[in-house]
């Protein structure tokens, strides 16, 4: 099994960008980076947060990432339709139903692994 925390350890530091400046951008501690970084269970939205951050796909890298990016892939014309009219309020509700999105599937995944 991955260590995604690893991974993303390894790109952060790879990439320069500092650990406490990553964190206040997540609005996180250092200290919860090096939690993040020592968990092998990362949770995907926050790898694809630091991923955006450092500007960095860790879908080569996590498995579970490549479905993320495939289902991403198949929300972003859904998106652009719905924001055909250009207003900053339907920008930021889609983003945010998007989000809530993905979170549930990924709490969803982490359910079917537990009963496995």
């Amino acid at each position: 099994m991955q260590h995604k925390g690893e991974i993303v350890e390894k790109a952060v530091r790879a990439s320069g960008y500092p650990i406490t400046r990553l964190a206040k951008r997540l609005g996180k501690t250092a200290r919860w980076m090096y939690f993040l970084f020592n968990n092998p269970n990362a949770p995907v939205n926050y790898i694809l947060e630091i991923g955006e951050a450092i500007h960095y796909d860790f879908s080569d890298e996590i498995e579970e990432l490549k479905k993320f990016r495939r289902l991403q892939n198949t929300l972003d014309p859904l998106a652009s339709v719905a924001l055909e009219n250009d207003g900053s309020k339907e920008r930021k509700d889609a983003e945010y139903w998007k989000n809530k999105y993905l979170e549930l599937l990924e709490l969803y995944t982490t359910l079917l692994r537990m009963k496995t």
